[in-house]
Protein backbone atom coordinates (compact mmCIF):
# COMPACT_ATOMS: atom_id res chain seq x y z
CA UNK A 1 0.00 0.00 0.00
CA UNK A 2 1.17 3.70 -0.64
CA UNK A 3 2.39 6.08 2.00
CA UNK A 4 1.14 8.96 1.67
CA UNK A 5 3.78 10.36 3.36
CA UNK A 6 6.56 9.01 1.03
CA UNK A 7 5.37 10.14 -2.48
CA UNK A 8 7.98 11.96 -3.41
CA UNK A 9 7.79 9.85 -6.63
CA UNK A 10 4.93 11.78 -8.01
CA UNK A 11 7.51 14.59 -7.97
CA UNK A 12 9.41 13.38 -11.00
CA UNK A 13 9.08 15.24 -13.69
CA UNK A 14 10.64 12.57 -16.25
CA UNK A 15 13.08 14.90 -17.57
CA UNK A 16 15.75 11.69 -17.29
CA UNK A 17 19.15 13.42 -15.85
CA UNK A 18 19.54 10.45 -13.52
CA UNK A 19 19.60 8.33 -15.86
CA UNK A 20 22.03 10.15 -17.56
CA UNK A 21 24.29 10.13 -14.96
CA UNK A 22 23.66 6.40 -13.36
CA UNK A 23 26.99 4.44 -14.01
CA UNK A 24 25.65 1.35 -14.43
CA UNK A 25 22.80 2.16 -17.35
CA UNK A 26 25.50 3.38 -18.78
CA UNK A 27 27.56 0.41 -18.54
CA UNK A 28 25.32 -2.70 -18.93
CA UNK A 29 21.90 -2.86 -20.88
CA UNK A 30 20.33 -4.82 -18.40
CA UNK A 31 19.37 -2.05 -15.89
CA UNK A 32 17.02 0.20 -17.94
CA UNK A 33 17.95 3.11 -15.27
CA UNK A 34 17.20 5.03 -12.66
CA UNK A 35 14.21 6.36 -13.96
CA UNK A 36 12.34 3.13 -14.84
CA UNK A 37 13.07 1.60 -12.08
CA UNK A 38 12.51 4.01 -9.50
CA UNK A 39 9.52 6.66 -9.87
CA UNK A 40 8.24 5.10 -13.23
CA UNK A 41 8.16 1.58 -11.92
CA UNK A 42 6.81 2.45 -8.21
CA UNK A 43 3.16 3.55 -9.99
CA UNK A 44 2.69 0.04 -10.71
CA UNK A 45 4.49 -1.64 -8.12
CA UNK A 46 1.69 0.00 -5.32
CA UNK A 47 -0.89 -1.19 -7.65
CA UNK A 48 0.66 -4.69 -7.97
CA UNK A 49 3.55 -5.98 -6.33
CA UNK A 50 4.12 -9.03 -8.66
CA UNK A 51 5.15 -6.27 -11.27
CA UNK A 52 8.26 -5.73 -9.83
CA UNK A 53 11.29 -6.23 -11.98
CA UNK A 54 13.99 -8.38 -11.36
CA UNK A 55 16.78 -5.92 -12.90
CA UNK A 56 16.24 -3.70 -9.83
CA UNK A 57 19.32 -5.95 -8.39
CA UNK A 58 21.84 -4.21 -10.84
CA UNK A 59 21.62 -0.87 -8.74
CA UNK A 60 24.81 0.09 -7.26
CA UNK A 61 22.32 2.44 -4.61
CA UNK A 62 25.20 4.83 -5.23
CA UNK A 63 23.00 7.72 -4.71
CA UNK A 64 24.10 9.79 -8.21
CA UNK A 65 20.86 9.47 -9.35
CA UNK A 66 19.46 11.68 -6.07
CA UNK A 67 22.26 13.79 -6.50
CA UNK A 68 21.67 14.41 -9.99
CA UNK A 69 17.51 14.43 -9.57
CA UNK A 70 16.46 18.18 -9.47
CA UNK A 71 13.05 16.99 -7.85
CA UNK A 72 14.97 15.86 -4.83
CA UNK A 73 12.87 12.41 -5.69
CA UNK A 74 14.59 9.93 -3.05
CA UNK A 75 15.00 7.83 -6.60
CA UNK A 76 17.70 5.35 -4.78
CA UNK A 77 15.70 4.39 -1.87
CA UNK A 78 12.34 3.80 -3.87
CA UNK A 79 14.69 0.96 -5.57
CA UNK A 80 16.04 0.20 -2.55
CA UNK A 81 13.00 -0.78 -0.98
CA UNK A 82 10.98 -2.47 -3.50
CA UNK A 83 14.01 -4.87 -3.77
CA UNK A 84 14.03 -5.83 -0.67
CA UNK A 85 10.35 -5.22 -0.41
CA UNK A 86 8.68 -6.64 -3.61
CA UNK A 87 11.68 -9.19 -4.68
CA UNK A 88 11.46 -11.06 -0.62
CA UNK A 89 14.72 -13.78 -0.79
CA UNK A 90 13.80 -16.37 1.29
CA UNK A 91 16.94 -18.54 0.78
CA UNK A 92 20.29 -19.25 3.02
CA UNK A 93 22.94 -17.27 0.90
CA UNK A 94 26.24 -17.85 2.79
CA UNK A 95 27.47 -15.58 0.65
CA UNK A 96 25.95 -12.39 1.30
CA UNK A 97 25.17 -13.92 4.82
CA UNK A 98 29.31 -13.56 5.78
CA UNK A 99 29.78 -10.54 3.50
CA UNK A 100 26.37 -8.55 5.57
CA UNK A 101 28.26 -9.80 9.23
CA UNK A 102 31.18 -7.60 9.54
CA UNK A 103 31.09 -7.70 13.13
CA UNK A 104 30.94 -11.76 13.20
CA UNK A 105 33.89 -12.01 10.62
CA UNK A 106 35.97 -9.49 11.48
CA UNK A 107 35.62 -10.48 15.12
CA UNK A 108 36.87 -13.88 14.37
CA UNK A 109 39.27 -13.01 11.20
CA UNK A 110 41.49 -11.22 13.68
CA UNK A 111 41.98 -13.29 16.17
CA UNK A 112 43.52 -15.68 13.52
CA UNK A 113 44.75 -13.00 11.02
CA UNK A 114 47.76 -14.56 10.21
CA UNK A 115 46.27 -18.05 8.81
CA UNK A 116 43.02 -16.08 7.71
CA UNK A 117 45.20 -13.97 5.52
CA UNK A 118 47.11 -16.50 4.11
CA UNK A 119 44.22 -18.54 3.34
CA UNK A 120 42.43 -16.07 1.19
CA UNK A 121 45.41 -15.10 -0.72
CA UNK A 122 45.87 -18.78 -2.27
CA UNK A 123 44.62 -19.28 -5.40
CA UNK A 124 43.35 -22.54 -4.87
CA UNK A 125 41.26 -20.84 -2.57
CA UNK A 126 40.19 -18.08 -4.47
CA UNK A 127 38.95 -20.76 -7.16
CA UNK A 128 36.98 -22.34 -4.84
CA UNK A 129 34.89 -18.87 -3.52
CA UNK A 130 34.53 -18.26 -7.68
CA UNK A 131 33.24 -21.48 -8.37
CA UNK A 132 31.26 -22.10 -5.41
CA UNK A 133 30.15 -18.89 -3.29
CA UNK A 134 29.96 -17.07 -6.93
CA UNK A 135 33.08 -14.10 -5.37
CA UNK A 136 35.16 -13.13 -8.46
CA UNK A 137 38.79 -14.93 -8.63
CA UNK A 138 40.41 -11.27 -9.34
CA UNK A 139 38.75 -10.25 -5.53
CA UNK A 140 41.69 -9.54 -3.48
CA UNK A 141 40.06 -9.00 0.52
CA UNK A 142 41.55 -6.35 2.55
CA UNK A 143 43.88 -7.74 5.21
CA UNK A 144 42.65 -8.51 8.47
CA UNK A 145 44.56 -6.84 11.52
CA UNK A 146 46.43 -8.78 14.17
CA UNK A 147 43.95 -6.70 16.50
CA UNK A 148 41.05 -5.07 16.81
CA UNK A 149 41.53 -0.56 16.77
CA UNK A 150 38.92 -0.67 20.07
CA UNK A 151 41.68 -3.26 22.22
CA UNK A 152 44.46 -0.67 20.88
CA UNK A 153 42.33 2.60 21.62
CA UNK A 154 41.63 1.06 25.11
CA UNK A 155 45.39 -0.57 26.06
CA UNK A 156 47.42 2.28 24.42
CA UNK A 157 45.38 5.46 23.88
CA UNK A 158 42.47 6.16 25.82
CA UNK A 159 44.79 7.13 29.16
CA UNK A 160 45.82 10.07 27.21
CA UNK A 161 42.20 11.54 25.97
CA UNK A 162 41.51 12.61 29.34
CA UNK A 163 44.11 16.20 29.08
CA UNK A 164 41.73 17.41 26.51
CA UNK A 165 38.64 19.88 27.86
CA UNK A 166 36.89 19.20 24.21
CA UNK A 167 35.58 15.83 23.37
CA UNK A 168 34.59 13.91 20.10
CA UNK A 169 32.95 10.49 19.80
CA UNK A 170 34.74 8.48 17.30
CA UNK A 171 32.62 6.26 15.45
CA UNK A 172 35.26 3.87 14.15
CA UNK A 173 33.24 0.98 11.92
CA UNK A 174 34.13 -1.82 10.81
CA UNK A 175 36.72 -1.44 8.79
CA UNK A 176 38.88 0.81 11.27
CA UNK A 177 38.35 -1.87 13.66
CA UNK A 178 39.29 -4.91 12.04
CA UNK A 179 41.37 -3.87 8.60
CA UNK A 180 42.68 -0.69 9.28
CA UNK A 181 43.91 0.12 12.79
CA UNK A 182 46.52 2.81 11.32
CA UNK A 183 43.53 5.23 10.65
CA UNK A 184 42.11 5.09 13.91
CA UNK A 185 45.14 5.95 15.19
CA UNK A 186 45.98 8.49 12.74
CA UNK A 187 42.53 10.12 13.71
CA UNK A 188 43.27 10.31 17.10
CA UNK A 189 46.72 11.91 16.18
CA UNK A 190 44.58 14.94 14.17
CA UNK A 191 41.77 15.26 16.64
CA UNK A 192 44.20 15.76 19.36
CA UNK A 193 46.35 17.98 17.06
CA UNK A 194 43.27 20.07 17.23
CA UNK A 195 42.85 20.09 20.88
CA UNK A 196 40.25 17.41 20.97
CA UNK A 197 39.99 14.16 23.10
CA UNK A 198 38.45 11.01 21.26
CA UNK A 199 35.68 8.94 23.62
CA UNK A 200 34.46 5.68 22.15
CA UNK A 201 31.35 4.38 22.71
CA UNK A 202 29.75 0.83 22.13
CA UNK A 203 29.12 0.23 18.15
CA UNK A 204 27.77 -2.15 16.06
CA UNK A 205 28.01 -2.43 12.03
CA UNK A 206 26.38 0.98 11.16
CA UNK A 207 24.63 -1.87 8.77
CA UNK A 208 25.32 -0.50 4.96
CA UNK A 209 26.03 -3.83 4.21
CA UNK A 210 23.23 -5.33 5.72
CA UNK A 211 21.26 -3.03 3.61
CA UNK A 212 22.89 -4.14 0.41
CA UNK A 213 22.23 -7.59 0.92
CA UNK A 214 18.97 -7.62 2.11
CA UNK A 215 18.77 -8.07 5.81
CA UNK A 216 17.19 -4.81 6.86
CA UNK A 217 15.74 -6.47 10.17
CA UNK A 218 19.23 -7.23 11.21
CA UNK A 219 20.06 -4.07 9.68
CA UNK A 220 17.75 -2.21 12.06
CA UNK A 221 18.74 -4.05 15.11
CA UNK A 222 22.32 -2.92 14.56
CA UNK A 223 20.81 1.23 14.34
CA UNK A 224 18.53 0.74 17.25
CA UNK A 225 21.63 -0.30 19.37
CA UNK A 226 24.16 2.06 17.89
CA UNK A 227 21.37 5.18 18.17
CA UNK A 228 21.19 3.94 22.07
CA UNK A 229 24.71 3.53 22.68
CA UNK A 230 25.75 7.08 21.05
CA UNK A 231 22.95 9.11 22.72
CA UNK A 232 24.56 7.87 26.30
CA UNK A 233 26.22 10.10 28.23
CA UNK A 234 27.50 12.26 24.37
CA UNK A 235 26.17 15.37 25.59
CA UNK A 236 26.12 17.52 22.98
CA UNK A 237 30.12 16.38 21.69
CA UNK A 238 29.73 15.77 18.11
CA UNK A 239 29.93 12.15 16.72
CA UNK A 240 32.91 12.17 13.84
CA UNK A 241 33.39 9.09 11.47
CA UNK A 242 35.79 8.12 8.70
CA UNK A 243 33.92 6.39 6.96
CA UNK A 244 31.48 8.34 4.16
CA UNK A 245 29.09 5.47 4.20
CA UNK A 246 29.15 5.11 7.70
CA UNK A 247 28.30 8.82 8.24
CA UNK A 248 25.54 8.58 5.28
CA UNK A 249 23.71 5.48 7.10
CA UNK A 250 24.45 7.23 11.19
CA UNK A 251 22.88 10.39 9.40
CA UNK A 252 20.58 9.72 7.11
CA UNK A 253 19.39 6.40 6.33
CA UNK A 254 18.53 5.56 9.67
CA UNK A 255 15.35 8.20 9.24
CA UNK A 256 14.90 7.92 5.75
CA UNK A 257 15.88 4.35 4.68
CA UNK A 258 15.59 2.15 8.11
CA UNK A 259 12.29 4.75 9.16
CA UNK A 260 13.88 5.27 12.91
CA UNK A 261 14.30 8.18 15.03
CA UNK A 262 17.70 9.27 15.17
CA UNK A 263 16.79 12.51 15.96
CA UNK A 264 18.79 12.04 19.06
CA UNK A 265 22.14 11.94 17.50
CA UNK A 266 21.37 13.45 13.47
CA UNK A 267 22.09 16.92 14.40
CA UNK A 268 25.56 15.93 16.03
CA UNK A 269 27.13 13.58 13.35
CA UNK A 270 29.71 14.89 10.85
CA UNK A 271 32.13 13.44 8.20
CA UNK A 272 35.60 13.87 9.85
CA UNK A 273 36.53 16.59 6.79
CA UNK A 274 34.00 18.67 7.80
CA UNK A 275 34.56 18.33 11.19
CA UNK A 276 38.34 19.43 10.23
CA UNK A 277 37.13 22.12 7.42
CA UNK A 278 35.09 23.91 10.29
CA UNK A 279 38.09 23.77 13.24
CA UNK A 280 40.77 24.99 10.14
CA UNK A 281 38.14 27.61 9.07
CA UNK A 282 37.92 28.93 12.83
CA UNK A 283 41.85 29.36 12.81
CA UNK A 284 42.50 26.14 14.59
CA UNK A 285 45.09 25.04 11.85
CA UNK A 286 47.97 22.70 13.65
CA UNK A 287 51.46 23.18 12.32
CA UNK A 288 52.27 20.85 9.18
CA UNK A 289 55.64 20.25 7.41
CA UNK A 290 55.48 20.31 3.96
CA UNK A 291 54.60 16.76 2.22
CA UNK A 292 56.16 17.18 -0.89
CA UNK A 293 53.73 14.57 -2.46
CA UNK A 294 51.90 14.97 -5.51
CA UNK A 295 48.24 12.88 -5.56
CA UNK A 296 45.40 12.42 -7.15
CA UNK A 297 42.02 12.62 -5.34
CA UNK A 298 38.63 10.73 -5.80
CA UNK A 299 35.22 11.46 -3.84
CA UNK A 300 32.89 9.19 -3.12
CA UNK A 301 29.44 8.18 -4.13
CA UNK A 302 27.87 8.84 -0.99
CA UNK A 303 30.18 11.56 0.38
CA UNK A 304 28.97 13.54 -2.80
CA UNK A 305 25.58 12.62 -1.47
CA UNK A 306 26.29 14.73 1.73
CA UNK A 307 27.75 17.61 0.05
CA UNK A 308 30.56 16.58 1.59
CA UNK A 309 33.49 16.52 -0.96
CA UNK A 310 34.21 20.33 -0.62
CA UNK A 311 35.29 19.81 2.73
CA UNK A 312 37.75 17.43 1.73
CA UNK A 313 38.94 19.58 -0.48
CA UNK A 314 39.17 22.23 1.66
CA UNK A 315 41.37 20.60 4.28
CA UNK A 316 43.57 18.77 1.61
CA UNK A 317 44.61 22.24 -0.13
CA UNK A 318 45.29 23.20 3.46
CA UNK A 319 48.20 20.42 3.44
CA UNK A 320 51.74 22.29 2.48
CA UNK A 321 53.68 20.41 0.11
CA UNK A 322 50.72 18.29 -1.64
CA UNK A 323 50.00 18.84 -5.20
CA UNK A 324 46.33 17.83 -5.52
CA UNK A 325 45.14 16.65 -8.93
CA UNK A 326 41.14 16.62 -8.35
CA UNK A 327 39.80 13.61 -10.80
CA UNK A 328 36.69 14.56 -12.89
CA UNK A 329 35.64 11.01 -11.57
CA UNK A 330 31.92 9.33 -11.02
CA UNK A 331 31.51 5.89 -9.42
CA UNK A 332 34.46 3.60 -8.67
CA UNK A 333 31.60 0.58 -9.47
CA UNK A 334 32.64 -1.52 -6.36
CA UNK A 335 29.88 -0.01 -3.99
CA UNK A 336 30.35 -2.15 -1.00
CA UNK A 337 29.81 -5.28 -1.64
CA UNK A 338 28.06 -5.34 -5.16
CA UNK A 339 31.55 -5.54 -6.59
CA UNK A 340 32.43 -8.51 -4.84
CA UNK A 341 30.12 -11.01 -6.27
CA UNK A 342 30.08 -12.63 -9.91
CA UNK A 343 27.16 -11.60 -11.19
CA UNK A 344 27.96 -8.23 -10.65
CA UNK A 345 31.66 -7.74 -11.53
CA UNK A 346 31.89 -6.84 -15.29
CA UNK A 347 29.74 -4.45 -14.37
CA UNK A 348 31.85 -2.77 -11.28
CA UNK A 349 35.05 -2.93 -13.97
CA UNK A 350 33.09 -1.30 -16.54
CA UNK A 351 31.75 1.71 -14.46
CA UNK A 352 35.27 2.21 -12.62
CA UNK A 353 37.17 1.69 -16.04
CA UNK A 354 36.91 5.62 -16.59
CA UNK A 355 38.03 6.11 -13.23
CA UNK A 356 41.60 4.04 -13.30
CA UNK A 357 42.17 5.78 -16.44
CA UNK A 358 42.08 9.02 -15.23
CA UNK A 359 44.14 7.97 -12.10
CA UNK A 360 47.06 6.39 -14.83
CA UNK A 361 46.69 9.47 -16.62
CA UNK A 362 47.41 11.86 -13.39
CA UNK A 363 50.54 9.72 -12.84
CA UNK A 364 50.30 10.53 -8.88
CA UNK A 365 52.17 9.17 -5.57
CA UNK A 366 49.36 8.02 -4.03
CA UNK A 367 45.45 8.40 -4.71
CA UNK A 368 43.32 10.19 -1.89
CA UNK A 369 39.66 9.09 -1.04
CA UNK A 370 37.67 9.00 2.05
CA UNK A 371 35.62 5.45 1.48
CA UNK A 372 37.18 2.34 2.42
CA UNK A 373 35.47 0.29 -0.34
CA UNK A 374 36.73 3.05 -3.20
CA UNK A 375 40.55 1.97 -2.11
CA UNK A 376 39.56 -1.28 -2.28
CA UNK A 377 38.72 -0.89 -5.80
CA UNK A 378 41.34 1.51 -6.96
CA UNK A 379 44.20 -0.96 -5.22
CA UNK A 380 43.15 -3.72 -7.34
CA UNK A 381 42.69 -2.04 -10.41
CA UNK A 382 45.63 0.21 -10.36
CA UNK A 383 49.47 -0.10 -8.78
CA UNK A 384 48.89 3.02 -6.54
CA UNK A 385 48.14 3.02 -2.81
CA UNK A 386 45.38 5.15 -1.38
CA UNK A 387 45.05 7.23 1.65
CA UNK A 388 43.00 8.36 3.68
CA UNK A 389 42.68 12.62 4.12
CA UNK A 390 43.11 11.80 7.59
CA UNK A 391 46.12 10.01 6.78
CA UNK A 392 47.16 13.02 4.58
CA UNK A 393 47.25 15.11 7.47
CA UNK A 394 48.78 12.69 9.71
CA UNK A 395 51.83 12.38 7.86
CA UNK A 396 51.87 16.44 7.41
CA UNK A 397 51.46 17.26 11.32
CA UNK A 398 55.04 18.26 12.58
CA UNK A 399 54.95 17.02 15.89
CA UNK A 400 58.22 16.28 17.89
Amino acid sequence: MIKIENISFDHCIKCTVCTMYCPVSQATHLFPGPKASGPDAERLRIKNPELVDSSLKFCTNCKRCEIACPSDVKIAELIQNAKWNYLKIHWFRPRDFFMSRTDLVGGIATLFSGIVNFIIGLSIVRIFMHLFLKIPFRTVFPKYEKTTFRRIFKKELRWSQSEYSKKVIYFHGCYVNYNNNSLGRDFVKVMNALGYGVEMKKEKCCGVPLIANGYIEKAKKNAVYNIASLQKGGGDSKIVATSSSCTFALKNEYSSFLELDNSGIADRIEFVTRFIYNEFLSGNIPKMKPLGIRAAYHSPCHLERMGGVMYTLGILKKIPGLELVVLNSECCGIAGTYGFKNENYDISQSVGKSLFNLIDKAVPEFVITDCETCKMQIEMNTKYKVLHPVTAIAMALDIK
